[in-house]
């Protein structure tokens, strides 16, 4: 199968629609504060507001003899305008449009982003209150370590989703300025208070210093960001996929009437959107690699960094949001299997409190490596002769001339897991 995805809420902004009308826009907020000047005269504006518009075939029609987009678009413009079209651009390069057009194309995408991101910490936070108190095992490196609780897991997600939301936020604000400085960026033929005027109607700042571009570490920083988030949600999908499989079945997706998991067997219910999950993750990664390596430009610029950009911050902010969809529906209508969850907490046959052992003995004045070789005795012959971990303890002669065997059994219990949990939550200010 063929995976596609879109964005009904991002896609349009990289449209040349959209980026056709942010340059005019740009170009009549610079025509109104050269007015401000006294160097466009009202006719000449009023006939610029009025007129002033474009047709995306002809742009591309022109730029086919050009090959110059920018001068293609003016050119056009022109068509519309008439003579005042010679105010239009007026002491401007290309990049004072393409780059505040970009900056603000940016800004646009990621405020969805990150709207979509605060909406999966509400969805994180209802399903971590759900699920506080089900207790399920933990494991490190894949094997069993001690009793955790599951909403332990998704309040693990919330606060990652928290500072996924932070670094948004700073990205935005660190791509949200503009440029209209000239050529080399020194102000030689344009005011800077032409760029203050146009940065303030875009809801932008002023870049403090550019050469010809806005400077592409800021850029870079946005996709970073939304790789790290990509990261975030190929992190939760992999538990996802782990927790599915057949031999441990704590937790699946929802499987919707008249699915089919394989053409071959009928039985199969697989974590399909958990692997997409994870495989498109790896784009945004080689994305945001690629705008790192845009941020070495020659001199005051070139023009290598340009046509990457085109094509990986469209894809990379259209599939993000493609990703946070998906991920939010896989959480949301996750299948949590509670019985199955108490089941595995038994299979190792209580090797999971081994530490509560060895922290008795340690309370008995037992040294901590004396300590944990009784204990482990007892351990490696639960996994050797696989019987019961409390058989194996009454079994050990050192043990018991240490501790009784009601303070053994007492040591079997995970009520204590959650005498600390509501704390966790409340430091974590899941309501």
């Amino acid at each position: 199968m063929i995976q596609r995805y879109t964005s009904k809420d991002i896609a349009p902004i990289w449209s040349d629609e959209n980026r056709f009308s942010v340059w005019l826009k740009i170009e009549i907020l610079a025509c109104e504060a050269q007015n401000k000047l006294g160097l466009v005269p009202n006719d000449a504006l009023e006939n610029i507001q009025k007129k002033a518009k474009f047709n995306v075939e002809r742009i591309l029609e022109i730029e086919e003899t050009v090959k110059h987009d920018v001068i293609a678009f003016l050119t056009n413009v022109e068509e519309y305008v008439g003579d005042s079209a010679r105010y239009i651009h007026f002491g401007m390069t290309s990049s004072d449009i393409l780059d505040t057009c970009f900056a603000y194309q940016c800004k646009q995408a990621a405020e969805i982003i990150l709207k979509k991101l605060e909406k999966f910490q509400q969805v994180l936070a209802k399903r971590a209150i759900e699920f506080k108190h089900t207790i399920c095992v933990g494991r490190t490196h894949g094997i069993h370590a001690e009793p955790t609780t599951f909403g332990l897991k998704l309040a693990l997600w919330f606060e990652e989703c928290k500072r996924n939301i932070e670094r948004m936020k700073f990205a935005i604000d660190e791509v949200s300025v503009g440029k209209i400085n000239g050529a080399v960026g020194t102000f030689e033929h344009i005011s800077p208070t032409v760029e203050e005027y146009v940065c303030e109607k875009m809801g932008l700042r002023p870049a403090p210093v550019t050469n010809q571009v806005i400077q592409r570490d800021r850029f870079a920083n946005l996709l970073t960001t939304i790789a790290l988030a990509g990261s975030f949600l190929e992190k939760i999908a992999t538990e996802i996929r782990h927790l599915q499989r057949t031999e441990v079945l704590e937790a699946e997706e929802y499987f919707s009437k008249g699915q089919k998991g394989s053409s071959a067997m009928p039985h199969k219910k697989n974590p399909i959107v958990s692997e997409q999950i994870c495989g498109l993750a790896r784009l945004l990664r080689s994305n945001a690699m690629a705008a790192v390596e845009n941020n070495a430009l020659w001199h005051e610029r070139d023009i290598s960094h340009s046509s990457v950009e085109r094509v990986i911050f469209p894809d990379s902010t259209i599939l993000i949001d493609y990703l946070l969809n998906k991920t939010i529906s896989l959480v949301e209508n996750l299948v949590v299997h509670e019985e199955r969850m108490k089941e595995n907490l038994d299979l190792t046959k209580g090797l999971i409190y081994s530490q509560k052992l060895l922290l008795k003995l340690a309370e008995k004045g037992i040294p901590r490596q004396e300590a944990y070789y009784i204990v482990q005795d007892s351990a490696m012959l639960t996994w050797k002769e696989n019987i019961h971990f409390l058989n194996a303890l009454l079994e050990n002669q050192k043990l018991m001339n240490i501790l009784t065997k009601e303070e053994i059994e007492a040591l079997f219990k995970h009520d204590e897991i959650f005498k600390n949990v509501d704390y966790i939550f409340k430091r974590l200010r899941i309501e």
